[in-house]
This record gives C-alpha cells, structure tokens and sequence, in this order.
C-alpha cells in the first residue's frame, strides 16, 4: 500500500510541470520564469533521484526522474528564449 501512496505522489507532483513546461515551449516566453528557482529545483530533484537511486526505491526514482527531465526542459527553454 505504501509503494501505491508514493506512485501516486510522484504522479500527482509530476504532472505540475507539464504545463508550465508546454507553455515555455510552445509561446517562447520565459521572461516571468526565474532561472535561480528552476536551477535551485532542478539541483534538488536531482538529489532525490540521486538518494532514490541509492536506497532502490522505485516510486522516488520514477518521480524525481520525470521532474529532472521536465524541470531541466524548463530551464534549458529558459536559456535558448531569454
């Protein structure tokens, strides 16, 4: 039961990225976005990928993997529409 609880936590946090992920890249317009706090984000999501790498848990690895890809295609939106 507990695996379940964190999938459905990993999905639930995840999927938030999408939209701000499909309107930099689909308007071009990242001037409201802060690149510190995406970058600060994007060093911590990595982390967790990092610490759920190490301990194996699947649900930590599943979801942080997912925010490290979304959030990094924020930040890299970010630098090419500055």
């Amino acid at each position: 039961m507990a695996e379940y609880l964190g999938y459905l936590a990993a999905f639930l946090g995840t999927i938030g990225w999408l939209p701000q992920v499909y309107k930099a890249w689909s308007t071009r317009e990242t001037r409201a976005l802060s690149l510190a706090t995406n970058l600060l984000i994007l060093a911590t999501v990595s982390l967790w990928l990092v610490y759920g790498l190490v301990l194996g848990a699947w649900p930590i690895i599943v979801a942080n993997l997912l925010a490290v890809l979304l959030v990094g295609a924020i930040v890299v939106a970010k630098l090419i529409y500055k």
